[in-house]
């Protein structure tokens, strides 16, 4: 039985303080034993968010990170950076992060490997836009996503990833993938881990939707044999990402 998984993704909202606020407002509404929970908070948050957190069932997760150690590569965060202050999870892929600052599949999966190296768990994103939804290729490009994101990946890390299927035409745009929808494509996606990897890792691999969940929409996506939990954009800074947390 795969443990389900709840991550926060706060993207570009929250000054340090703010976020401190914010983490001890949804501490007494998230605890659960059965849920992992994970706060993908801003770069500047992750410290004050890491000592918010601190003694309590949430971690702290990066929303990005790049594939080398160190150099000249200025605004970029390195990997031993997030570990030594206190990372659990990264977020690589984000459908934000290939429209506005072009990251590719070979980016995401130089990013994912780095993220194993250094013990990080990295929350893969993939996705379709609604043209690609229109013209029926949806499982064929997540597939190409999934292949090339854990190419030289091993089976034992791969087991240890989280995938998160975002239908980027459902993200903000007032349209909703339906569950049905949301439990097709997550199916492919273990059919695909199956196909590389073998039938127990693709038991193993926990797979997120992140398409505008809500705790109205949370108990039947995570109620679907494929889904582990969600990838939460906006709803993770109220109070219903609790009620998301504790879908049940």
């Amino acid at each position: 039985m795969r443990r389900k998984i709840v991550a926060g993704n706060w993207k570009m909202n929250m000054t340090p303080s703010q976020a401190v606020a914010l983490i001890e407002e949804l501490k007494p509404l998230v605890v659960s034993e059965d849920v992992d929970v994970v706060f993908c908070v801003p770069a500047i948050d992750i410290i004050p968010a890491v000592q918010a957190a601190k003694g309590t069932n949430i971690c702290i997760g990066a929303e990005n990170m790049y594939f080398e150690e160190k150099g000249a590569y200025t605004g970029e965060i390195a990997p031993d950076m997030l570990t030594d202050a206190g990372v659990t999870h990264v977020v690589i892929g984000h459908s934000e992060r290939r429209e506005y600052f072009a990251e590719t599949d070979e980016t995401v999966n130089k990013k994912v490997l780095k993220a194993f190296e250094h013990g990080l768990t990295p929350i893969i994103c993939c996705g379709e836009s609604l043209t690609q939804r229109e013209q029926g290729i949806t499982i064929d490009w997540i597939r190409q996503q999934i292949k090339i994101a854990f190419l030289n990946v091993t089976a034992e890390q791969a087991a240890k990833a989280v995938i998160a299927y975002e239908p980027i035409w459902a993200i903000g745009t007032g349209k909703v993938a339906t569950t049905e929808q949301a439990q097709e494509v997550c199916a492919a996606i273990r059919q695909c881990i199956s196909e590389l990897y073998g039938t127990d890792t693709a038991a193993a691999i926990r797979i997120q939707y992140g398409g505008s969940v809500s705790a109205s929409s949370a108990p039947e996506l995570f109620a679907q044999p494929d889904i582990d939990g969600g990838l939460v954009g906006g709803a993770s800074l109220k109070k219903d990402f609790g009620a998301i947390v504790n879908y049940k």
